[in-house]
C-alpha cells in the first residue's frame, strides 16, 4: 500500500468544510442562505476540534507511533491540520468582513458596536444592561486565592486587565467574565419591516465592564473561547445501567481537556501566553480571529429575518400519488414496494405509517430503531398510543448518537414511562441502522411491513437532509429484519442473511465481493461499472479493491459528500475513477450503491458509509432494491441527476483539491436538487406506472450523459 495513493482523512474533511464555505461565498445564493452556510462552517469546525483534533492530540500525548494511510505520524497530521485550519479561517473571516457583513448592511440588517449607536440607543442599551445582563454576570478575579476556573466547553469569555485605583499601590491583575449563554447573543435594538439593528451581547458587557470592578481601572479586555475534547469514554462491558452512565459522562464532556483557544485579533502576547499556560495547550492550538467569535450564533439573524427575497424559495415535500390515494398504507405496501426520496417527498408518510400502525386493531407489534430522536413528538406519541391500545412496542434507542445524547436520553425515559420496551442495543456497537417493522395479522396470515432507510426517524432533519427510504412487505426481507431485531434485543448469534447486508457481520466482505465481481467482469471483457453515493470513503481495503477494479477496466463514479481518502485519476492506479461532491441547499445524506453485474444491475441502499467504523463498530443494514421500477428510478433519476449536476457539484482532483465541472459547448446548467424538487411535484400529480426498461440501455443513455 503506497501512502502516496491516499489522502489524509482530516485534511479531506477540511476540504469538505471549504466547499461549505464556497456556498457562503457564492453570490448566486440568497443572502440569508449564504449566512447559514457561513454558520455551518463554524459549527462543523467546532465538532472537528471536539472529536477529530482531540483524538489526534491524544495520540500525540500517548506517543502513538502508528502512521495514517497517507504516511503521516500524529504530530505531522496535527501540524498539517493547524496550517489548513488557519487558511480556512482566513478565508472564512474574509468572507464575513468583505462580503456578508456589507451585504447584510445593504439589506438593512446591521451589526453595530456601541460607538455607532445614537444617544437614544445608548440609553436603551444601558438600561438593558442594568436590568437584564448585570444581574447574571459573575466576575472572577485571578489571584492566589482565586485560581483559574474550569471554563465550560465552547463558552465565550472576556479576560480583563485591571489596575488598582488605590493610592500608590499600582496593583494590577486579571479577571474573567463569562458571556451568559442564556441571553441572546445578538441584542435587537431596532426593527422595522425593512430593517433590523443588532449589538453583540459581549459588546454591551465590554461597555459596562468597569461597573463590575469598583476601585479598579479596566486597562484592556479581550474575548476568547475554549473548545474541549467532547468524546465520550464508556466501558460498556462493565456498565450496569447504560442510561445513568451516559448522563454522568455527558456532564464530564463539558470539562474535557482543552484542544483549541480562539481569541480576538490583537490580544497582547502576555495575555495570550497566560491563557495558553492555564489551559495547558500550545501556540499551535491558538487561533486569532478577525471578527466575531462563535459565529454559529449568527443564525439568530437567519431566524429573525423573514424577507422572502433573502431566502431560498420555500419548498414543501410532496406525497407520492401512489401512497396518498390509498386509505391504508398497509394496502399500498402489500401491493408493491414504495420508494421515498426526502425531503423532496414528505417524511409525513413515514410518520403516518407509524401512526396507522399504532391505531390499526390488526397490528400486533411495532419494532423500531432510533439513532437521532429529535424533538418532533408525533412518532413518540404514536408509539406510546400503540402501547395503550395493547400492542407490543419495542424501541432500540442509541444513546451514543454524538451530540444528540441528551435528546435520546429524554426520549428513552418518556417511552419507558409509557410502557414501551426500550433497549440500548449491543455493547461495543452503535445502532446506526434505520429500521421499523410492523407485524400485522392480515386475512391471509401474519405479515411484516417494513421501512428501511438511510436517514433518521426525525421529521425535523428529514426536511433538511436528502435521504432514501423503502416500504416493502417482501417476506424474506421481513424475516431477515426480524432476525436483526432479535439480535439487537435478545441473546442470540447472527443468523446470516441473504438479502440484507449487516455490519459488523457480513457488510464489509459482501461489499468487497461485489467490487471483486465487477473486477472479474471487466477482465473477462464484460461491461463493468460501479457507482457509489455516500458521505465518506475511508476504508483501506475498499479503496484498494476500487484501485484494483480501476486497473482491471471497471468504470467507477463516486459521489461523496465529505471525506474521501481515495485519490482519483492517478495513472496506473485510479485512471477510471471519478469523484464528485455535491454541497447544496439540503445536506446530501443518502447512500446508494450500484453494481452493473453484467447488464443485470443491482442497487442497494442503506445507512452505512465505507468507513471502518461503519463496517466494524456499528450495526448497519444495507438492503437491495428488488422492484424493477424503483431500481430504474434510482439509476435514471437519483444517480443520473447527481452525475449530471454542473452547478453545485465539485470534481475531486488527484491532489485532493476540488474544482467546478468543466462545461462542454452547449451544455445546459443542471442542478440535481432542483431537478429532484420538480420530479417530486410530478410524482405527486401522476404516479410512475411505466415498465422497467432495458438496464443496459438505461445505464448507457442516462448515466453516460
Amino acid at each position: 500500500m503506497d501512502p502516496a495513493h491516499y489522502i489524509n482523512r482530516e485534511l479531506s474533511w477540511l476540504a469538505f468544510n471549504q466547499r461549505v464555505l464556497d456556498e457562503a461565498r457564492d453570490s448566486t445564493n440568497p443572502l440569508l442562505e449564504r449566512l447559514k452556510f457561513f454558520c455551518i462552517v463554524s459549527s462543523n469546525l467546532d465538532e472537528f476540534f471536539e472529536v477529530r483534533v482531540a483524538g489526534v492530540k491524544q495520540q500525540i500525548h500517548h506517543q502513538v507511533g502508528d502512521t495514517t494511510p497517507d504516511g503521516r505520524t500524529p504530530e505531522e497530521t496535527y501540524k498539517a491540520i493547524s496550517r489548513r485550519v488557519k487558511r480556512l479561517l482566513q478565508d472564512q473571516y474574509q468572507c464575513w468582513n468583505d462580503e456578508l457583513l456589507p451585504a447584510l448592511a445593504d439589506k438593512g440588517i446591521k451589526l453595530l458596536d456601541c460607538s455607532n449607536l445614537t444617544p437614544a440607543q445608548l440609553k436603551w442599551v444601558d438600561g438593558y444592561y442594568q436590568s437584564q445582563v448585570h444581574p447574571v454576570l459573575t466576575p472572577l478575579g485571578l489571584d492566589p486565592s482565586h485560581p483559574f476556573p474550569l471554563l465550560l466547553n465552547k463558552s465565550l469569555n472576556i479576560i480583563i486587565e485591571l489596575k488598582s485605583h488605590a493610592s500608590g499601590s499600582g496593583k494590577s491583575g486579571l479577571a474573567l467574565v463569562q458571556v451568559p449563554r442564556n441571553l441572546n447573543r445578538l441584542v435587537l435594538i431596532r426593527k422595522t419591516r425593512q430593517q433590523a439593528s443588532y449589538v453583540f451581547l459581549e459588546d454591551i458587557i465590554l461597555r459596562h465592564a468597569q461597573t463590575l470592578f469598583p476601585g479598579y481601572e479596566v486597562r484592556g479586555q479581550w474575548l476568547f473561547r475554549v473548545t474541549r475534547n467532547s468524546e465520550l469514554y464508556l466501558d460498556e462491558e462493565s456498565i450496569p445501567d447504560m442510561l445513568k452512565a451516559m448522563e454522568e459522562e455527558l456532564d464530564n464532556r463539558r470539562k474535557g481537556e482543552a484542544v483549541r483557544l480562539e481569541l480576538t485579533h490583537g490580544c497582547p502576547a502576555s495575555i495570550r501566553s497566560r491563557l495558553l499556560s492555564e489551559l495547558e495547550i500550545e501556540e499551535e492550538d491558538c487561533h486569532a480571529i478577525s471578527g466575531p467569535l462563535s459565529t454559529t450564533q449568527l443564525m439568530q439573524i437567519y431566524d429573525d429575518t423573514h424577507a422572502a427575497s433573502l431566502r431560498d424559495v420555500v419548498f414543501v415535500g410532496k406525497t407520492p400519488k401512489l401512497l396518498s390515494r390509498k386509505r391504508s398504507l398497509f394496502d399500498a405496501i402489500r401491493e408493491r414496494d414504495h420508494l421515498l426520496h426526502h425531503p423532496f417527498e414528505h417524511f409525513n408518510v413515514v410518520v403516518q405509517f407509524i401512526e396507522q400502525a399504532s391505531e390499526d386493531p390488526d397490528v400486533l407489534a411495532i419494532k423500531q430503531t432510533m439513532y437521532r430522536a429529535g424533538n418532533d413528538p408525533r412518532i413518540f406519541k404514536a408509539l406510546m398510543n400503540a402501547v395503550r391500545l395493547g400492542k407490543q412496542v419495542t424501541v432500540v434507542m442509541e444513546l451514543k448518537a454524538r451530540f444528540d445524547e441528551d435528546n435520546n436520553i429524554r426520549a428513552a425515559r418518556r417511552l419507558e414511562e409509557a410502557g414501551v420496551h426500550v433497549l440500548y442495543g449491543m455493547a461495543g456497537y452503535k445502532i446506526h441502522c434505520k429500521m421499523c417493522m410492523v407485524v400485522r395479522k392480515d386475512e391471509d396470515g401474519i405479515r411484516r411491513y417494513v421501512h428501511l432507510a438511510s436517514g433518521n426517524y426525525n421529521p425535523t432533519t428529514a426536511k433538511l437532509y436528502t435521504d432514501l427510504g423503502l416500504f416493502t412487505a417482501r417476506p424474506e426481507i421481513g424475516a431477515e429484519m426480524g432476525n436483526v431485531f432479535n439480535l439487537l434485543t435478545g441473546m442470540c448469534q447472527f443468523q446470516g442473511t441473504n438479502k440484507l447486508m449487516v455490519a459488523p457481520f457480513n457488510l464489509h466482505q459482501r461489499m468487497l465481493a461485489l467490487i471483486a465481481r465487477e473486477t472479474e467482469a471487466a477482465r473477462s471483457g464484460q461491461p463493468a461499472r460501479i457507482i457509489a453515493k455516500m458521505n465518506a470513503l475511508v476504508d483501506k481495503e475498499i479503496i484498494e479493491a476500487l484501485y484494483e477494479a480501476s486497473r482491471s477496466g471497471v468504470e467507477i463514479d463516486l459521489i461523496i459528500r465529505g471525506v474521501c481518502c481515495l485519490r482519483p485519476g492517478v495513472k496506473g492506479v485510479s485512471e477510471r475513477i471519478r469523484v464528485r461532491s455535491i454541497v447544496d441547499r439540503f445536506l446530501e445524506h443518502s447512500r446508494v450503491f450500484y453494481f452493473e453485474n453484467g447488464c443485470r444491475p443491482e442497487v442497494y441502499l442503506g445507512s452505512a458509509d465505507w468507513m471502518p467504523r461503519n463496517f466494524f463498530k456499528r450495526i448497519e443494514v444495507v438492503f437491495p432494491i428488488e422492484d424493477g421500477i424503483l431500481r430504474d428510478r434510482l439509476i435514471e433519476e437519483v444517480l443520473a441527476f447527481n452525475l449530471r449536476d454542473n452547478q453545485k457539484a465539485r470534481i475531486m482532483q488527484s491532489d485532493g483539491t476540488y474544482v467546478l465541472p468543466s462545461h462542454e459547448a452547449g451544455q445546459q446548467p443542471f442542478r440535481s436538487q432542483q431537478a429532484f424538487m420538480e420530479r417530486a411535484s410530478l410524482l405527486a400529480r401522476k404516479p410512475e406506472t411505466r415498465r422497467a426498461g432495458s438496464p443496459k440501455m438505461q445505464i448507457r443513455t442516462k448515466l453516460a450523459r
